[in-house]
């Protein structure tokens, strides 16, 4: 079955609307961003929506992880990232350099969040003077690099798709579940033989 994308195109619209039309120095009362981090949660809306199509993603230079990533203390899942390097260093709320989907339990992906990635300059951990903000909120880190030949980084994710109970801006969702065997195994401690 073929999902329109009218219904998040709408969705995504009216949220703009709200943000242009409310006040700059508040929220509205329904809790939808007002002012300028509204406007860039709208725009990251409206540019991540075509992605509710996996295949649209992956198209635009997204790369999937064939893993979904719990975190290892057991405070939720990221899902399956999918990466487009291009956007590294990107603070464009249109530009995110990676998705992050879900098992849809149809035999697809659902679109859950959205992350960017901006490196340190520096590159050592114990500063944080070229720390970015979106949204409003500073990003999180400096962060080791956490797969090969990833620098020093910054990180901001927002659960634009999927409601997370530790909050929009939570690096990892409770909600987002990985099925069993689609997590990366844990690495085999080498035999003592």
């Amino acid at each position: 079955m073929v999902r329109s994308p009218a219904p998040v195109l709408a969705a995504a619209a009216a949220l703009l609307l709200a943000a242009v039309a409310a006040p700059a120095s508040a929220a509205s009362p329904a809790g939808i961003d007002s002012g300028r981090a509204g406007a860039d949660r709208a725009t990251a809306y409206r540019a991540t929506a075509p992605f509710q199509r996996h295949a649209a993603a992956v198209k635009a230079g997204y790369v999937p992880d064939k893993y979904c990533i719990e975190d290892r203390a057991g405070s939720g899942s990221l899902g399956y990232p999918h990466f487009n390097h291009a956007y590294d260093n990107s603070v464009d709320p249109a530009k995110p350099a990676a998705l992050f989907y879900e098992d849809d339990g149809r035999g697809g992906k659902r679109l859950v969040g959205v992350q960017w990635v901006v490196y340190d300059r520096d590159q050592d951990t114990k500063t944080d003077g070229d720390r970015p903000k979106l949204f409003g909120r500073a990003f999180t880190g400096p962060h080791l690099g956490h797969f090969p030949g990833q620098p020093v980084h910054y990180a901001l994710h927002l659960w634009l798709w999927k409601k997370n109970p530790a909050g929009a801006f939570g690096t990892y969702n409770p909600a987002v579940v990985c099925l069993p065997g689609t997590t990366r195994p844990k690495p085999v401690p080498p035999s003592s033989t």
